[in-house]
């Protein structure tokens, strides 16, 4: 069987890599495995959520199709969540429900570009970005990594990486996998850098609910449908990532455009994870907000533990789901130094490589799916190895 030797040229996805390692291994109760590979939260969705859509499994409409971009009462609902998080919000038009924030990518992409365009992609970069874009034939232009401001975006670098062939500039907030947020006012310098070039900004804000502050002003600008789209997840918000909830932003006349595609790939978001996002978006905020607190929680005794003691890894940055580390090993890559933490810590991580060119010497460590009862044992893995 053939296959494409544009395909073949993309990394394997990096957290089934990093699993397959565990393979044949046991782990001693003494020493158990400690996962900080996959951003999944630890908790479950809210006993009235998961009752809520069993009782949705009586009503035979829960098994059919919904409409290209969603049903308009789950889009209204979704509009209403973003008026009290953003102090501003798109209309129903201007959205696109999808499975997953991943799905919403490929979307915005497949709308906005065509072979051999650019994309300008922040490094350290969320893994599933360049390999859609080359998957798509869409060259992505690194803005490369700056240890020394903790991984944000420079505008005077990504101004200079334009050319003709731009159509848009990609940004993560809050990163994955440093967890660094994009404070409001760079986001509007880089709005305006692409409105100036007439390309578009695309954010990917899929833990924009763990911030604890609005992420930006750009829906309150009238002008914003010109330039910017925003891709987003709910799936981490209302812990439903099984349930593939994401959602597309823009203009409604690249919605429109970006429908031929949806129809053509998905159809639709399915039903149960629709009423699963309405429910959350309606009723959900006061449980969203203390999993942020309990979030902000993990993430802060993480880095008092990790910086408490001497280590030989460096943590850069930090914050969100996310921390990223540089391993104290120059002989050794990212996939070598992770490897080595399984076969001498029992933890798996991701390796730095897996979020683009040159970065081996570097760790991405999730503590979504650990308690904070288990983070000392956690970071002392890395001060015994």
């Amino acid at each position: 069987m053939q296959v494409s030797k544009q395909i073949k040229t993309i990394q394997p996805p990096p957290i089934t890599e990093v699993k397959s390692w565990l393979a044949g291994r046991t782990y001693p109760a003494e020493k158990p495995l400690v996962d900080l590979c996959q951003a999944v939260p630890s908790y479950s969705p809210p006993a009235e959520l998961i009752q809520y859509l069993k009782s949705s499994l009586d009503n035979p409409l829960t098994f059919k199709y919904s409409s290209d971009e969603g049903l308009a009462e789950v889009r209204g609902a979704v509009c209403d969540w973003y008026q009290r998080h953003y102090q501003s919000a798109p209309v129903p038009e201007q959205l696109c429900l999808t499975i997953g924030a991943s799905q919403a990518f490929w979307l915005a992409i497949s709308s906005l570009c065509q072979p051999d365009d650019e994309v300008i992609v922040q490094l350290p970069a969320y893994f599933d970005h360049p390999m859609g874009l080359q998957a798509l034939g869409i060259k992505p232009i690194f803005a490369p990594f700056d240890p020394e401001n903790a991984g944000q975006p420079s505008l005077d670098t990504i101004s200079q990486l334009i050319t003709k062939k731009t159509k848009a500039i990609l940004l993560v907030t809050p990163s994955n996998p440093t967890g660094a947020v994009i404070s409001p006012a760079q986001i509007s310098a880089f709005f305006e850098l692409a409105q100036s070039h007439n390309i578009s900004l695309i954010l990917d804000e899929t833990y924009n609910a763990f911030i604890g502050t609005t992420p930006h002003q750009l829906f309150n600008r009238p002008d914003w449908p010109n330039n910017f789209i925003q891709i987003a997840s709910f799936g981490k918000t209302f812990a439903l990532t099984g349930l593939r909830c994401g959602v597309l932003v823009a203009n409604d006349e690249f919605i429109q455009q970006a429908l031929k595609i949806q129809d053509s790939m998905v159809v639709c978001q399915p039903r149960p994870a629709q009423l699963a996002l309405e429910f959350g978006c309606r009723y959900l905020d006061d449980w969203v907000a203390k999993n942020t607190a309990t979030m902000k929680q993990r993430h802060d005794r993480f880095k008092a533990d990790f910086t408490a003691e001497e280590t030989d890894f460096d943590l850069i940055s930090s914050g969100s789901f996310f921390a990223w580390v540089k391993h104290p090993w120059e002989n050794l890559t990212g996939r070598q130094a992770a490897k080595r933490l399984v076969e001498d810590a029992n933890l798996i991580c991701l390796p730095g490589e897996a979020f683009g060119p040159g970065l081996e010497p570097y760790l991405r460590l999730s503590f979504g799916n650990i308690i904070a009862t288990q983070i000392p044992e956690a970071v002392k893995r890395f001060h015994q190895i």
